[in-house]
C-alpha cells in the first residue's frame, strides 16, 4: 500500500495505490491531515487509479481528508473512485451526528402552513416509498429471493403467535360479556333476551373480534417492532446493514410482516371464540338461558359471510400494524427519545389507519352485499 502526496500552484494531489488493507500508520496520516490545513491550498484532488483491495482503513482516511477540506473551504475533485467507496462516502456525510437545536423559529401563520403543507406530502411520499419497498419484497419472498433469516421470521412469529394468546383470550372474553350485558339492556325491554346470542355471535364474527385482537397487537407487537427497529438506527446497525449491501425491508421487515399477517386471523378466530364465551356466561348465567338455547341462537347467527369478513379485516389489520411499526422504526431518529416518539406514533398511527380502511371496508361490503 502506498500514498502519494504533492503540491503544485496551490493544489494538493493525493494518489492511492495498491492493496490498502489495515492501514495504521498514524504518523503519516497525521502529517497528511496537517497538509490539507497548509494556508494557501485551494483545492484537493483524490486519486484512486492504482487502488487495487481496500478495506474500511481507507475510508477513515478519505473521510477526515475530506472534513479537513470542508473546514478549510477548499475545493474537492475525487478521481477514478470505485463506485462501492463513493457510496461509503457519501454514506458517512449524510449522517447527522450533530443534536437538532432546541430553539426553533416561531414564523408567521401562513409560512407557518406552508411549512407544514411540505412536510405533509414529503412524509407521504416518504409513506408511500416505504410501502412499495415492502410489497416488492413480499414479492421477491415469494419469488424466492428475499434477503432474510429464517430465524428472524421464525422470532417474530413467536412474539406474534402463541405469546399473545393470553392477553388477546382476556380481552376478547370480556369485550363479549361486555357486548352481552348492554344488548340485555334494551332486548330486555322487549322480553328477547334469547337474541343476546345472535348479537354477540354476529358482532363478534363479523368486526369486533378482528378490532380488540388488532387494539391488543397495536399495542403490544407494532410498539415492539417500532422499538426494537428505532433502537438499531439509534445503533447504527440498519447503516452496518445498508453498507453491506442488505435491503432493509427484505432483512428487518419482511419477517416481522409476513409473521404479523398470518397470526392475525389465527388469533381473530380465538378472540370469536373467547368473546362468544364471554356472551355465554351472561346470557346463561345472569340471564338464566338454557345452554342449549343459548348455542342452537348462536349456531344460527354464524354465517360464513361474516366469518370471512373478520378474518379478512384481520389480515388487513395485520399488514397495516406490521407496517406502521416497522416504518416508524426504521425512519426513527438517533436519541433515546426519538424511539419513544417512534414507538407513540407506530400505534396511533396503526390506529387511526385501522379505523379509516374499517370504514372504507364497511362502505365495500355493505355495496357488494356481503
Amino acid at each position: 500500500m502506498d500514498v502519494t502526496c504533492h503540491i503544485s500552484k496551490q493544489i494538493m494531489s493525493v494518489s492511492f495505490s495498491g492493496d490498502f488493507l489495515k492501514y495504521n500508520d498514524d504518523n503519516a496520516k497525521a502529517a497528511l491531515y496537517k497538509q490539507v490545513r497548509t494556508p494557501g491550498i485551494k483545492a484537493l484532488e483524490l486519486d484512486c487509479a492504482a487502488l487495487k483491495k481496500w478495506d474500511s482503513s481507507l475510508v477513515v482516511i478519505i473521510y477526515e481528508l475530506l472534513k479537513q477540506a470542508k473546514a478549510q473551504t477548499v475545493s474537492v475533485r475525487l478521481n477514478n473512485f470505485p463506485e462501492s467507496l463513493q457510496r461509503l462516502i457519501r454514506l458517512a456525510f449524510s449522517v447527522d451526528r450533530n443534536p437538532p437545536p432546541h430553539d426553533t423559529p416561531v414564523l408567521p401563520w401562513l409560512e407557518a402552513l406552508g411549512e407544514w403543507g411540505i412536510d405533509s406530502w414529503k412524509a407521504f411520499r416518504r409513506g408511500l416509498v416505504f410501502i412499495g419497498d415492502a410489497l416488492r419484497s413480499v414479492g421477491r419472498m415469494f419469488r424466492g429471493r428475499a434477503v432474510f433469516r429464517r430465524v428472524d421470521f421464525l422470532f417474530a412469529l413467536e412474539a406474534c403467535g402463541y405469546k399473545a394468546i393470553a392477553i388477546v383470550s382476556v380481552v376478547s372474553f370480556m369485550v363479549g360479556l361486555i357486548l352481552a350485558f348492554v344488548g340485555a339492556v334494551q332486548l330486555r325491554i322487549f322480553g328477547v333476551e334469547i337474541y343476546v346470542a345472535s348479537l354477540v355471535a354476529i358482532g363478534m364474527t363479523r368486526i369486533m373480534g378482528a378490532i380488540m385482537t388488532g387494539i391488543v397487537m397495536s399495542g403490544r407487537t407494532g410498539a415492539a417492532y417500532a422499538a426494537t427497529i428505532g433502537t438499531m438506527q439509534v445503533n447504527e446497525e440498519i447503516d452496518a446493514l445498508r453498507t453491506m449491501g442488505i435491503p432493509v425491508t427484505d432483512f428487518l421487515v419482511l419477517p416481522r410482516i409476513s409473521s404479523l399477517i398470518i397470526t392475525m386471523p389465527i388469533l381473530t378466530m380465538l378472540s370469536d371464540l373467547m368473546g362468544m364465551l364471554g356472551g355465554a356466561a351472561v346470557g346463561v348465567f345472569m340471564l338464566d338461558i338454557p345452554v342449549q338455547e343459548y348455542w342452537k341462537y348462536t349456531y344460527a347467527a354464524l354465517k360464513m359471510n361474516n366469518f370471512a369478513v373478520g378474518l379478512f379485516h384481520g389480515f388487513v389489520y395485520g399488514f397495516i400494524i406490521a407496517l406502521c411499526g416497522c416504518y416508524y422504526g426504521v425512519h426513527c431518529g438517533r436519541n433515546a427519545d426519538s424511539v419513544g416518539v417512534a414507538t407513540t406514533k407506530a400505534v396511533v398511527s396503526s390506529m387511526v389507519w385501522r379505523i379509516l380502511i374499517t370504514g372504507l371496508l364497511t362502505v365495500i361490503f355493505e355495496e357488494m352485499g356481503i
